[in-house]
């Protein structure tokens, strides 16, 4: 029975080398292929139909986190364990807001390697400790204090989610088929009931609090 199937890009060729004879010596997993970059993504996921992708960062040409955008994209189904010797916070976070499912150092020993590929495959998060503790850390520094209730009309939230889709007050008063004095009057109140004095605070607040409803 066919293992885990799984593909490799890194631009390191005695890398790719230790970890395709690691997996070839597992019957729990499949290597498809290995790749030094992501210039031919697409198509190499295309022809080898990969359950699991382990990803590196700094590639020539287009880097790994560009490459699990394109991934995520286009492949949903596709599970993605980034395996890297970056452990910045700006890499990690980029990593898995593209679309990472996991996020493991190269420092990491070769079984703790096979086991995060197979929690990836089964749903799972793996990461090495140090990079659980910093994404941990930005989730909490990101969470509102709070689920404030700021008592925006249903009108009032229409409102403000088109205006975060980049509609001018006229554009708006339009599609909402009202004036545009009625636009001006929604927004004064918008601004009057989220403490903000501007457009753009209005809208950053509105997107990092998700006060308007999905369209």
């Amino acid at each position: 029975m066919a293992g885990i199937k799984v593909i490799l890009y890194d631009d390191n060729d005695s890398l790719r080398d230790s970890v395709a004879m690691l997996l070839e010596q597992s019957e729990d997993f499949t290597l498809a292929g290995t790749f030094s970059n992501c210039l031919d993504l697409m198509n190499n996921i295309i022809d080898t139909k990969p359950d699991v992708v382990i990803m590196d960062i700094d590639m020539p040409g287009m880097n790994g986190i560009e490459g699990v955008k394109v991934i995520r994209k286009t492949f949903p189904t596709v599970q993605i364990l980034m395996l890297t010797v970056f452990n910045n916070d700006e890499n990690v976070f980029a990593a898995v807001k593209a679309g990472a499912a996991g996020y493991i150092l190269k420092n990491a020993e070769p079984q703790y390697l096979l086991q995060a590929i197979s929690e990836v495959y089964n749903g799972g998060a793996p990461m090495t400790p140090g990079i659980a503790r910093k994404v941990l850390m930005q989730f909490q520094n990101m969470l509102p204090e709070a689920n404030k209730d700021y008592h925006l009309s249903q009108r009032e939230k229409e409102v403000l989610a088109l205006l975060v889709e980049g509609h001018s007050y006229k554009m708006i008063g339009s599609k909402l088929n009202i004036t545009y004095d009625t636009v001006r009057a929604h927004m004064k109140k918008i601004y009057e009931k989220l403490h903000v004095a501007s457009m753009t605070e209005a809208v950053a607040k509105a997107i990092n609090e998700k006060l308007f409803p999905a369209r």
